[in-house]
């Protein structure tokens, strides 16, 4: 990677799985502070796009680089819930501070330092009296509070997201993107997969929208002028 901001670098990729190609010659890059909102219909690439930029997946072709210290786990991601993850039977505390594993190594305890991050990133995103309750008994937009806590404890200075506000309610979701404007101002990247597109527009700094065959990426006044935001509903022009 040229640039020493550049967080992740795609060159003429092919991304797609089991020798199906989705998207071709896809050339992107992640530089540090930036917003990028990734929005497309169902089967277009989303989640084989976020795989593959965190190392999960392999590129069809192509070469993608990720900067040596995300590659070894220093990325916050917040993937999408399942039934059984939302009644984890574990603390506020002890789920957040899980952003630190891959840090501890065979450790088996977290350090004061660890604990005291912990606490401060809880008390930044409003959660500091839920420390000690149960995860599976927080509503929706507490536990996404929660488990975006301990994706910035595993962050460096990268946030991948997969439909955070999915499933939560108006005030929870207002939340969660204020939470989110806050670590963007801190200098924290982030690239979130969303089919909140109104929201995506308010928020992102660019737009990556994919479909099958092609994709554009760009800032969000370029997208609103592009033939790619008459594909989806709810673009209006906003900024």
């Amino acid at each position: 990677m040229e640039q020493e901001e550049c967080l992740i670098y795609c060159k003429d990729v092919g991304l797609g799985y089991e020798n199906r190609v989705l998207i071709e010659h896809f050339d992107f890059m992640v530089n540090q502070g930036d917003y990028i909102c990734v929005v497309g219909g169902n089967g277009s690439g989303k989640s084989t796009l976020l795989k593959t930029l965190l190392g999960l997946m392999k590129p069809v072709s192509g070469q993608v680089q990720i900067r040596q210290d995300i590659q070894n786990g220093k990325v916050g991601y917040l993937p999408q819930q399942t039934v059984a993850q939302r009644q984890f039977p574990a603390s506020v505390m002890e789920v957040i501070l899980s952003g630190f594993l891959n840090r501890t190594h065979i450790r088996p305890f977290f350090r004061r330092e660890e604990k005291r991050q912990a606490l401060s990133v809880m008390e930044r995103l409003g959660i500091s009296e839920l420390k000690n309750k149960c995860y599976g008994k927080l509503s929706g937009g507490q536990q996404q509070r929660t488990l975006l806590a301990r994706a910035v404890c595993a962050a460096q200075d990268i946030l991948v997201l997969d439909e955070p506000a999915a499933g939560l309610d108006p005030m929870a979701t207002a939340a969660l993107y204020r939470n989110l404007r806050m670590l963007h101002q801190e200098g924290m990247a982030i690239i979130m997969v969303t089919h909140d597109l109104q929201s995506a527009v308010s928020e992102a700094e660019y737009i990556l929208h994919l479909k099958e065959g092609g994709y554009f990426y760009g800032t969000v006044q370029k997208y609103q002028q592009s033939e790619y935001a008459s594909l989806l509903p709810g673009i209006t022009n906003v900024k």
